[in-house]
């Protein structure tokens, strides 16, 4: 189950990011406290979310060729650095009661300009620190990561918006940078030299767009993606509303309604870093999407607040096991020089769909209530789910032909994008 942490620069990635993401997770429930205290208004919670995620869309394609074509360690800590800058200026203003509403969107815009490059690159990074062989098992433990911060950044997030302010959470996240940015310079990476991409930077980036267009598997599988990020992941935008008018929870409850999802969402993630294949993971994806949507519209209906918690447990499970089953079936299939390009496609259906689903989830909950915006984006999730099932089986062909084929190339010591794309690889080691 822990496989991946044998090598060492994942060992220092994970540490760090577990440090930085119970920090951030700190700080997304501690954001949507502040704007909701501030205004009440579901609409502008779901604005808020959108302007934090529209970057994802718009730039992670630039992200991914960025990854693709220089030295993604380097992108990384340029990054984090920048993300740490926006956290501490973040907490500054809320604690010196200068915090107003367009500080709050600004920077949460900027945030997701930086996660456009951030995230594709760090997706693409987890090959180079544990290579092919244990890729499964370390996105598995990825997911772990996130949803073991998310279970307890929510948690300390809730008690200390109650008992000193949202401001401490920001400044909290400030300084869990520094965990990740340590992590990263600690790391030890071999000397590479960057091998420019045929053609112009564009055309690198419509290459990696056409791949995923004419590759039906992984179109399917982001299709997928995209559609529950529209309708289904919104859900956590309108929590604080569930936690203080439905719930009666407050600040506190919203921290135990988050923490509990993490929860759920870490067994997801465990049970998949006991795998030691992908064989299988496609109904994985029937079957997690399904139960998530399945959650969902059960959560919409109760108003108790200790059966709401319980009810975001499989709905966490099944959210992440859905992301990270699909993650990993992608980067099996997807060659080396083209990975950061398809892993930003990736990001641009999971975070770059979510702006628009969080928009669309504030102005259906003003009209109708948030109850019936999180069971109408339940129902869809579980269509989405009979609709794909109903493709696997020429899809599971498709997809083990592919996995071989790249598999055999590695084996034979070529690069298996060469053939495939057309494209050489961005960046090769220096021999000695």
């Amino acid at each position: 189950m822990l496989r991946a942490l044998r090598h060492r620069n994942y060992r220092l990635f994970f540490g760090g990011q577990f440090i930085s993401l119970t920090g951030t997770w700190m700080q997304v429930v501690a954001q949507s406290w502040l704007v909701y205290r501030l205004t009440g208004s579901a609409v502008l919670l779901g604005l808020v979310g959108f302007l934090g995620q529209i970057p994802v869309l718009l730039f992670a394609p630039v992200g991914g060729t960025v990854a693709d074509r220089y030295h993604r360690h380097h992108i990384l800590v340029t990054t984090q650095t920048a993300a740490t800058l926006l956290a501490f200026t973040l907490a500054v203003l809320t604690l010196t009661d200068h915090i107003q509403l367009w500080h709050i969107f600004a920077l949460a815009a900027m945030l997701g300009l930086v996660n456009a490059f951030d995230i594709p690159t760090r997706q693409a990074f987890v090959v180079d620190m544990v290579g092919r062989e244990d890729i499964v098992n370390a996105i598995a433990l990825n997911s772990s990561m996130v949803n073991g911060a998310r279970i307890i950044g929510p948690a300390v997030a809730g008690i200390l918006v109650a008992a000193v302010g949202e401001g401490w959470c920001f400044f909290a996240n400030a300084v869990s940078y520094t965990a990740v940015i340590a992590g990263l310079l600690l790391m030890k990476i071999p000397s590479q030299v960057r091998v420019p991409l045929p053609g112009t930077p564009l055309a690198s980036l419509i290459e990696g767009f056409r791949y995923v267009g004419r590759t039906k598997p992984i179109r399917a599988l982001l299709l997928l993606l995209g559609l529950i990020s529209l309708m289904g992941m919104p859900y956590a935008v309108l929590m604080p509303i569930f936690a203080d008018k439905i719930l009666h929870g407050g600040a506190r409850g919203l921290g135990l309604l988050m923490g509990a999802s993490g929860v759920g969402a870490l067994v997801g993630a465990l049970s998949l870093a006991a795998r030691k294949s992908v064989r299988g993971l496609g109904r994985w994806v029937i079957f997690a999407s399904a139960g998530f949507g399945a959650s969902l519209i059960a959560f919409s209906f109760s108003r108790s607040f200790w059966l709401s918690a319980a009810l975001l447990l499989p709905a966490g499970f099944s959210m992440v096991v859905e992301m990270a089953s699909s993650n990993t079936l992608i980067q099996t299939m997807v060659p080396d020089s083209l990975r950061g390009r398809v892993m930003a496609v990736y990001s641009m259906m999971f975070m770059g769909m979510a702006p628009f689903g969080a928009l669309l989830a504030g102005a259906i909950a003003h009209h109708w209530g948030a109850p019936v915006t999180v069971a109408l984006g339940g129902a869809v999730c579980m269509v989405g789910a009979v609709v794909f099932a109903l493709r696997l089986p020429a899809l599971k062909l498709e997809a083990q032909q592919m996995v071989v084929a790249l598999s055999r190339r590695a084996g034979i010591g070529g690069d298996p994008a060469d053939e495939e794309t057309g494209a050489g690889s961005a960046v090769a080691p220096r021999r000695k």
